[in-house]
């Protein structure tokens, strides 16, 4: 029929009743809908998708962390990703996830830094590197890391975690309810 849509299911609709219909559209097996109206003799295609849980959630007590169903690195990669920077984690430097140049490195964690903790990173770190730090959030006030940036997890990361909610309602944007005079009004004078 030369049509292109898009579907959106909840729960295991897909797999016990969305997939099998359509695999039997396309080899001509199905009858119902408008299959039979418009003599439909099968042909045509499908993909799907099933989205991952969210990469972040909030705990008990309201915090972020990482969901139990993905790992510190699968973070630290999608964080090197995001600031651009390539995800090339070491053996050796607990801090060092990856790199944009060979001495401009990125750690990344869900944990909230001191300044003691500053201190020991900076430290490993030298003057001769630097460190982007992406963390939950960072207890710096008062101190002087030159070879330190920290960055809490941006929010566009914390953001997508839209799909791990209970309820699964969704704030939809639309457009606003008036438009502004000046563009309404086609005799506007110059």
């Amino acid at each position: 029929m030369g049509r292109r849509w898009i579907m959106v299911e909840l729960g295991e609709h897909c797999h016990t009743h969305i997939v099998p219909r359509l695999k039997k559209v396309i080899d001509g097996e199905d009858q119902g809908g408008i299959t039979k109206a418009v003599n439909w003799q099968g042909g045509g295609g499908f993909r799907y998708l099933r989205l991952a849980p969210s990469l972040l959630k909030k705990d008990d007590w309201g915090n972020w962390v990482i969901n139990k169903e993905y790992n510190a690195e699968m973070l630290a990669e999608a964080m090197c990703k995001h600031m651009g920077f390539t995800y090339a984690p070491s053996q050796t430097q607990f801090w060092n996830h990856g790199y944009s140049t060979e001495t401009d490195h990125i750690y990344v964690t869900t944990g909230s830094l001191a300044y003691d903790q500053l201190k020991r990173i900076s430290e490993e770190v030298g003057a001769e590197r630097s460190l982007l730090i992406c963390c939950k959030a960072f207890m710096a006030e008062g101190a002087d890391f030159p070879n330190l940036t920290l960055k809490k997890i941006p929010k566009v990361i914390l953001n997508k975690c839209e799909w791990d909610h209970d309820d699964y309602s969704f704030t939809l944007n639309v457009l606003p309810e008036e438009q502004d005079d000046e563009w309404a009004d086609d005799d506007s004078e110059e």
